[in-house]
């Protein structure tokens, strides 16, 4: 009951120190709130209010019909400029596609030639040029062969009718249905904020009781190491999974519209099983680290790579097998794939508990091994 004791009050100590530390107190606060918003606002991987400009120089009806096809949201209004101009056009980034109709298309068309339709593409917007060149040649291929339909004097329609695939695809997108990249992005950045602020936080609390010279205080007390490094581990998490659970209330929710379509509380419960290990991964470096600089450059040096290789920016299947079979033993990949299968999929605990329990047996040996380094080196220090 007294280590107990002696590990709240430390922990209540930590919260105190953590709220007058306006610098980390504004990180948590900009990881998961604006950060989280910008990331999802900025980082869009969808076609949205391309430019387009076309030459037409067949002035038929069937140019002006693919001419209207190209619609709000995806594109802007077509704009007709001319032939001549296109090269400037291109080069001063008007125009992010710019297609040109030849003459006499609509009748090589009717006459089963097979004309061909130019299409400049700035490929310096590169999500926006290999969406729109898709979109494009759907558009295009739709609205010939409408009109070649409705054309019952064309050679194509005399002599192929109508073309019709002799399969019919259903396509049904799952767990986000508009295929949009902000549900992506705004969890995803809360997660792999929860492993940065978590890793940071809890070096940062070791680092800042060694430079203050309050440790020295500390280990004259009739405290032990263990106490003093679980107080900041639960003091820290504790920030962590409040600030996390309003992020996905207030920002996700709220401002950006994004569903949740699982239960928050499994994920927080997750998360917190979580944070014993990125707490440890933080105390581990402190006791390698001497200032706040050093444990930037080791954060730098193993959560970057941790989180860019956990599966939150990309699938572990295009990763080598060899770099994913190393992924697949890291508690940050388990962590990824029970909160998409929670937050995403809806997933209940019966689905979810094995990821939940590697994370937890190897956050305990990660716990253990910092603890032992953290008693190892306070004993030096004392």
């Amino acid at each position: 009951m007294a280590s107990l004791s002696n590990i709240l009050w430390l922990g209540i100590k930590e919260l105190r120190s953590f709220s007058r530390d306006f610098v980390l107190l504004g990180l948590v606060v900009w990881s998961f709130s604006f950060a989280v918003y910008t990331q999802a606002q900025s980082n869009s991987q969808e076609l949205h209010n391309a430019s387009i400009g076309i030459v037409d120089e067949d002035r038929s009806p069937l140019s002006r019909q693919m001419s209207g096809a190209f619609l709000p949201p995806y594109f802007k209004p077509p704009q007709a400029v001319r032939e001549s101009d296109v090269d400037r056009l291109m080069d001063t980034a008007a125009y992010t596609f710019i297609m040109v109709v030849p003459p006499g298309f609509q009748r090589d068309v009717e006459a089963g030639r097979s004309p061909s339709v130019q299409v400049n593409v700035d490929a310096t917007a590169m999500v926006q040029a290999g969406l729109g060149s898709g979109y494009i040649q759907q558009i295009l291929s739709t609205e010939i062969a409408n009109f070649v339909s409705r054309d019952e004097g064309s050679f194509l329609s005399r002599s192929q009718g109508v073309q019709t695939s002799p399969v019919t695809l259903a396509v049904r997108i799952a767990f986000n249905p508009t295929v949009e990249t902000a549900w992506f992005t705004s969890l995803m950045g809360i997660i792999n904020s929860v492993t940065m602020l978590a890793i940071i936080l809890a070096g940062a609390a070791i680092i800042r009781e060694r430079e203050h010279g309050t440790m020295d205080h500390l280990l004259v007390l009739p405290v032990t190491p263990f106490e003093i490094a679980i107080s900041k581990i639960w003091a820290n998490s504790l920030v962590i999974t409040v600030a996390a659970g309003l992020s996905l209330f207030i920002v996700v929710r709220q401002l950006l519209h994004v569903p949740i379509a699982g239960s928050v509380p499994l994920f927080l419960s997750g998360v917190v099983i979580y944070l014993f290990f990125a707490t440890a991964i933080g105390i581990f470096l402190a006791t390698i680290a001497r200032t706040m600089p050093q444990l930037g450059l080791l954060y730098i040096l193993v959560a970057m790579p941790m989180n860019m290789l956990s599966g939150s920016n990309t699938p572990l299947e295009s990763m080598p097998p060899a770099l994913r079979t190393i992924m697949n033993a890291s508690p940050s990949t388990h962590f990824v794939s029970f909160a998409q299968a929670i937050l995403y999929r809806g997933a209940g605990f019966d689905v979810v508990w094995p990821d939940y329990l590697f994370v937890a047996f190897v956050g305990g040996l990660f716990l253990f091994a910092a603890l032992m380094r953290f008693r190892a080196v306070t004993a030096q220090a004392g």
